[in-house]
C-alpha cells in the first residue's frame, strides 16, 4: 500500500546525505516521499525522488570565538537552532495541512520533526547518522563527561535554551518538554547509518534499533571525479562543512606535500580563497568542496575532522583515515577509528607542523595492520543491508502491504 513519509533534517550532508538512499528506495517501491530541509540541500533531496519542502534551516555554524564548546562560545548556535525551530514548525504545518501523512522519518538531532510527528498523531521514525543513544549510551551524557571540568550545566544560557525549547513544544499544542524532544532512543524505530561494529556499547542496543551501516545511494554512483595522475598515490584533505576555515593548516599541507611523489586533493570549504594559500603546487588540486564518495574510490589517505558522514564513507571505500577531530562528536570517532585500528589521530601541534604532518601520513599509508583492518571493516560494511534493510524495518514497523 502506498504511503506517504515526511522526512525532516538540518540541512548538514552528514545528516541529509545519509537519509537520501532511504529516500531513493521507498520512491522505487512506490511510496511517496516530502523531504523538509534547507534551501541549500533542495537539489539534492530532488535527485533522490522526493518533493522537496523548503523550511527556513540553515547548515549549523561553529562555535563562536576560538571554538571552545563554553556555554557563552555555543549561545549563539543555540539562538540560531531556537530561531530555525521554531520558524520550521509553522511552515511544516501550512505545507501538509491538506496532506495526509503515514509517518514522519526525523533526523534523531532534528526536534522540529519529533513535535511535528507528536502534532499530526503518527509514528516518528528516528534517522541516526551518529552513535545511537539507549538508556546505558547518551552522547549527551557523552559530551558533559568530555567537557572541560569547569563547564557549568547549570549555566542560565543552557537553561535558558531548555526552557524555551518546551515552549516551542507547547505553542505547537504538543506535550513535550525538552528533555523528551532530545531524549534518546528518539523513537520506537531508530535507522542507525553506521555499522554496529563501530557503535559504542553495541549490546546493548535492542530491537529499537536496525543498524544498516553507511548509505551512499545514487549519489555515489552520480559523484564524478578522477585524479590528475594514476601514477602516485593519493591524499584527500577535507575538514569537513562546519570546521574548515584553518589557512595555517592548509599551508602547513602543501608545504608537507609540495612536489612529492603524493597527489592532493584539498577541500578548503568557502572561508579561505585559494589565492590566500599563495602558489598551489602541480601535485594540488584545491577546490572550495569536492564530490567525496568519487574522491575516496581512489583515494589512499583521508585526512579527516572525522565526521560521521566522512569516516563511513572513508571506510565503506576501504581507505585508512588520520583524524583531525575539532568537536566532541568527532572525537569520539577518531576514537573509535583508533580502537580498530582503522587509522590514526594527530595531535594540534602536528596540524601546523609540516615535516611531523607528513611523516604521519605515510606512516598511516604504510601500516599493514591498519591497512588490513580497514579493508575488513569495509567488507563487513558491504554485508550489511543498507537502505533495503532500512526500507524493509519501515514497512514492517508501520504494518505496510
Amino acid at each position: 500500500m502506498r504511503k506517504h513519509f515526511a522526512f525532516v533534517s538540518m540541512p548538514a550532508y552528514g545528516h541529509v546525505n545519509p537519509s537520501l538512499a532511504l529516500v531513493e528506495e521507498l520512491v522505487r517501491r512506490g511510496h511517496r516521499v516530502s523531504y523538509a530541509t534547507g534551501s541549500d540541500m533542495v537539489p539534492a533531496v530532488r535527485a533522490a525522488g522526493a518533493e522537496p519542502v523548503p523550511v527556513p534551516m540553515e547548515q549549523p555554524s561553529a562555535p563562536a570565538g576560538d571554538g571552545a564548546l563554553t556555554p557563552e562560545a555555543m549561545a549563539p548556535m543555540m539562538e540560531k537552532f531556537l530561531e530555525d525551530t521554531r520558524e520550521t514548525l509553522p511552515k511544516l504545518a501550512e505545507h501538509f495541512a491538506d496532506e495526509h501523512v503515514d509517518a514522519v522519518c526525523a533526523d534523531s538531532a532534528t526536534p522540529a520533526g519529533r513535535v511535528f510527528a507528536k502534532k499530526l498523531g503518527v509514528p516518528n521514525i528516528s534517522l541516526v547518522p551518529t552513535h545511537a543513544g539507549n538508556e546505558e549510551f547518551s552522547m549527551r551524557a557523552e559530551f558533559l563527561k568530555r567537557a572541560p571540568e569547569d563547564f557549568d550545566q547549570n549555566h542560565p544560557v543552557l537553561r535558558d535554551f531548555t526552557e524555551r525549547m518546551s515552549e516551542l513544544a507547547v505553542q505547537q499544542g504538543v506535550e513535550l518538554d525538552s528533555e523528551s524532544m532530545m531524549a534518546e532512543p528518539a523513537g520506537a524505530l531508530n535507522l542507525v547509518f553506521i555499522p554496529r561494529e563501530f557503535q559504542f556499547h553495541a549490546d546493548s542496543f535492542d530491537e529499537r534499533f536496525a543498524f544498516l551501516g553507511p548509505l551512499l545511494g545514487g549519489r555515489a554512483e552520480r559523484e564524478q571525479w578522477q585524479p590528475r595522475r594514476s601514477d602516485r598515490p593519493l591524499l584527500f584533505v577535507s575538514l569537513g562543512t562546519i570546521f574548515h576555515g584553518h589557512l595555517e593548516f592548509y599551508r602547513t599541507c602543501i608545504e608537507a606535500f609540495a612536489d612529492t611523489g603524493w597527489q592532493v586533493a584539498m577541500s578548503i570549504g568557502n572561508r579561505v580563497g585559494p589565492e590566500e594559500l599563495g602558489e598551489i603546487p602541480e601535485n594540488f588540486e584545491v577546490r572550495a568542496r569536492f564530490p567525496q564518495t568519487a574522491v575516496l574510490r581512489h583515494a589512499d589517505v583521508f585526512l579527516s575532522h572525522a565526521g560521521m558522514n566522512s569516516t563511513m564513507e572513508s571506510l565503506s571505500y576501504g581507505v585508512p583515515l588520520i583524524t583531525a577531530p575539532r568537536m566532541v562528536e568527532q572525537e569520539m570517532n577518531a576514537e573509535r577509528v583508533r580502537e580498530l585500528n582503522l587509522g590514526g589521530q594527530l595531535v594540534e601541534g602536528e596540524l601546523t607542523d609540516a615535516a611531523r604532518l607528513r611523516e604521519r601520513i605515510e606512516e598511516v599509508a604504510a601500516d599493514g595492520e591498519i591497512t588490513k583492518a580497514v579493508g575488513e571493516m569495509a567488507e563487513t560494511i558491504s554485508g550489511y543491508g543498507g537502505a533495503r534493510a532500512g526500507v524493509d524495518a519501515i514497512e514492517a514497523y508501520l504494518g505496510a502491504d
